[in-house]
């Protein structure tokens, strides 16, 4: 993957852009960083299910959430 570095030197408004390939540890950041995310993002994608899965189940026993509550459930 390539990185694209921009550096700016304000006293001669000189702008330097550069092109460069990852390292190694760049590349294993990055990935690790994906890995997560992705993670991250099943993880919330089940909960969003279960909840959904558990709010049909009220819906199908006539129950509200309010209904839960002063059940003190």
């Amino acid at each position: 993957m390539k990185i694209t570095e921009k550096e700016f030197n304000p006293l001669t408004g000189e702008e330097t852009i550069t092109e460069r390939e990852e390292s190694k540890q760049e590349k294993t950041e990055r990935q690790a960083f994906e890995a997560l995310n992705a993670k991250r993002k099943a993880d919330a994608e089940a909960r969003a299910e279960a909840k959904a899965a558990a709010q049909a189940k009220l819906t199908a026993l006539g129950l509200t959430v309010e209904d839960l509550q002063a059940l003190g459930l």
